[in-house]
């Protein structure tokens, strides 16, 4: 039983309600493991005064350690069997991993039908409440820091993406799960969607799971999984970051609604920069910054093999290499593909980002998940959750 031999030790324990965890979370070395008594007086018994944020399966509380440590406390909701899957993904593929641009995973709870992660506290949440948040943020996003944050996102994912065997797909890249810490850099979190990919296959086929405004077409349609869906997703939140904006907004003119289509029509007009967020006041590098938006059109092209390495948008993000920009083609959209709902409701805005929950989409897939269902969305993306499945026969 590796390091587990307390489960069985320990009569008093409520009944396990995942048994499988024993025997999955024993192939991960050195996993350190905290009590649930330890997490309890930690967080001051879960107080809703330490609540500092909802995941997609559960409340996450800021709470002290033992020596002082501060941490971020995850906790899946007992009764998530889909919440329970997650969990097992995010301790196996990010535990051992270490990287600056990474939220760092210190050890977990699986005492009884407790579920808890236990990670490093990032002191200055999330880019979905700071920088996109409806100006409740006090943190001044001048060009300099978000061009730090863009460069660090994109080396987290190369790291990700290119460096670690088997290559790791996050699959759920957006700004509610990009963190950042007291200096600013940006750590992705939140690894419960994450899949392998073996250095020797191309793709795998997988149920469609992500969030509405930054899932690639070809994988929302047709549920094939590469690295470069990854890339779509970051070329979205890279375009969300220099612009200041949701990927959309219902309350804005409908031709200007979807941030991606409107960047791609300003980019054949030659007037990229009116995107740039006028929070700056105009102090910015104008050249740079319609290079980062052209950066986030390349990351975004409808064909996928066209789509960078997130290697080389580092380079080309920090200037090592220059972009081509006859290499730019048009995006791939969703709206090509169906009309979203929120077109139909414009009294209410939709901006995915916003939303700590992932949604999961019915797909026609060649994969052997094809037949999960959908899940339920929160409130803000509610608007525009939707079945692919007619998406697919309009393009056979």
């Amino acid at each position: 039983m590796g390091c587990f031999p307390f489960f069985f030790r320990q009569r008093t324990d409520p009944p396990n309600e995942f048994p499988e965890f024993e025997d999955e979370l024993s192939d991960v070395q050195n996993l350190k493991l905290y009590s649930y008594k330890e997490l309890r007086i930690a967080t001051d018994d879960f107080s809703p005064a330490n609540k500092i944020g909802e995941g997609g399966f559960g409340p996450v509380y800021w709470g002290r350690l033992r020596h002082g440590k501060c941490a971020a406390i995850k906790v899946l909701a007992a009764e998530s069997k889909q919440g329970a899957r997650e969990f097992l993904t995010e301790i196996k593929v990010i535990y051992e991993i270490e990287h600056e641009n990474l939220a760092k995973l210190r050890g977990c709870c699986v005492e009884g039908n407790h579920r808890i992660l236990v990670y490093d506290y990032v002191e200055n949440n999330s880019l979905a409440q700071t920088l996109l948040g409806g100006g409740h943020s006090s943190i001044q996003f001048s060009w300099r820091t978000r061009t730090k944050i863009c460069i660090g996102i994109a080396r987290g994912l190369a790291y990700l993406h290119e460096d670690v065997s088997p290559h790791i797909v996050h699959r759920d890249i957006k700004a509610s799960n990009i963190l950042l810490d007291k200096d600013l850099t940006p750590k992705i979190s939140d690894f419960g969607l994450a899949k392998l990919i073996p250095v020797n296959m191309t793709h795998v086929s997988t149920r469609v799971a992500g969030t509405i405004g930054y899932l690639a077409p070809e994988y929302a349609i047709r549920g094939q999984l590469t690295r470069r869906a990854d890339v779509y997703s970051f070329g979205v939140l890279l375009i969300e970051i220099v612009t200041g904006r949701c990927n959309t907004n219902s309350l804005l003119p409908l031709e200007e609604q979807y941030i991606l289509e409107r960047t791609w029509n300003l980019y054949e007009r030659n007037e990229l920069v009116v995107l740039v967020d006028t929070a700056m006041h105009g102090n910015f590098d104008a050249e740079e910054a319609c290079k980062y938006l052209k950066i986030g059109l390349l990351c975004t092209q409808d064909s996928p093999k066209l789509r960078p390495m997130m290697s080389t948008v580092v380079k080309m993000l920090s200037g090592q290499i220059k972009i081509d920009e006859h290499k730019i083609t048009k995006p791939g959209l969703i709206s090509d593909f169906m009309d979203l709902k929120i077109r139909s409701n414009p009294n209410k805005t939709a901006c995915a980002n916003h939303d700590s929950k992932k949604c999961t989409f019915t797909t026609v897939s060649s994969g052997s998940d094809n037949l999960e269902h959908s899940l339920s969305s929160s409130n803000t993306t509610s608007q525009s959750t939707m079945t692919f499945t007619d998406a697919w026969n309009q393009t056979r």
